[in-house]
């Protein structure tokens, strides 16, 4: 699979490498990382040919979209893909009160409030462009919406899809962890994308379900984050591994078991199978695993690249660790 091959989201111009960056670690998710270092991996990722980079204001309060903006200073942008996302505001706050958030590690001096109206979506999407150092943002994303569904789709839609006829942005889409009001979404809208967290993986499949057939019929292209579930497919079914950012429960751990067994008799790296499986969809244009490190852009550029055989796809469906109808990579 090349990572650099390129496909269209949506009807829209836009056309982005399979494999993309997730900016939420480069924003301290969990550990800090030093600026100096999460410069150098989205400027890895893109001397790569990976051309696609989500950030959002929720990631390090301002910090990533930051750091991203810092790192593709003086980029033209027709080389690369930028996403950010618009449902919460940044309030400052006083930096020596703010204490040390339970996801983010050294955050900016904010602290984040949900605004789906269409004036708090409007004022989030400039001081995006501000933190990011541009005029325009290619896709953006409505964050997060899962208790604001009427608001979402009767105020931060129409903004967003009034940035799209003005050419402030290129794609208009909405970002969630579930599968079920992104579909809601697709019925009600003009949407040229989604992104789906978690829930199109090797061990997750509940997006399988209704949205991505909906997705293909209605032509709106799918960009997956959460390739990892979080981590527990990177470092496998140890303890401590974590499924939707929390300790992985012992369903996962045991489905994660046999799914590594597979890959040890096909000598196949999990994390090779975790990165493929879900771009075999037609409905997917890209999945976007986060790095903090140029060494981890690297990985994941290699092993997304990494011969499997057929054999191994025909296991996991035999042992129905994949369901019969999920398309699997030729």
């Amino acid at each position: 699979m090349d990572p650099s091959f390129k496909t269209q989201i949506g009807r829209t111009s836009l056309r982005v490498a399979r494999l993309g960056l997730g900016c939420a670690p480069l924003a301290g998710l969990f550990t800090d990382v030093p600026e100096d270092q999460a410069l150098a991996t989205v400027r890895r990722a893109l001397a790569l040919g990976m051309n696609l980079f989500d950030t959002a204001p929720l990631y390090g309060y301002g910090k990533s979209e930051m750091r991203v903006g810092m790192a593709l200073a003086g980029i033209e942008p027709a080389s690369r893909v930028l996403a950010t996302k618009v449902g919460r505001l940044l309030q400052p706050v006083d930096a020596s009160a703010q204490g040390k958030d339970s996801a983010w590690d050294s955050p900016a001096p904010f602290r984040p409030v949900f605004d789906f109206s269409y004036d708090g979506i409007m004022r989030s999407f400039e001081e995006s462009k501000k933190r990011l150092k541009v005029d325009r943002v290619d896709i953006l994303h409505i964050h997060d919406p899962d208790d604001h569904y009427e608001q979402a789709i009767e105020e931060a839609y129409p903004a967003l899809d009034k940035l799209r006829r003005e050419g402030q942005i290129k794609a208009v889409s909405a970002g969630m962890n579930q599968a079920e009001m992104l579909a809601r979404f697709a019925r009600a809208g003009d949407f040229d994308c989604f992104l789906l967290a978690g829930r199109y993986t090797l061990i997750d499949h509940a997006g399988l379900e209704e949205l991505l057939p909906l997705c293909v019929e209605k032509h709106i292209s799918v960009i997956i984050g959460g390739t990892y579930n979080s981590g527990i497919l990177a470092t496998g079914a140890r303890p401590g591994a974590t499924f939707d950012y929390v300790d992985a429960p012992p369903a996962i751990l045991d489905k994660v078991r046999k799914v590594q067994e597979v890959c040890d008799r096909h000598q196949v790296p999990l994390k090779a199978a975790a990165l493929q499986f879900p771009l075999a969809h037609p409905a997917v244009a890209a999945v976007i695993p986060g790095a903090r490190s140029m060494a981890e852009v690297e990985e994941n550029f290699r092993l997304i690249g990494h011969p499997i055989p057929p054999d191994f796809w025909a296991e996991l469906r035999a042992k129905k660790l994949i369901p019969d109808e999920a398309p699997v990579p030729q």
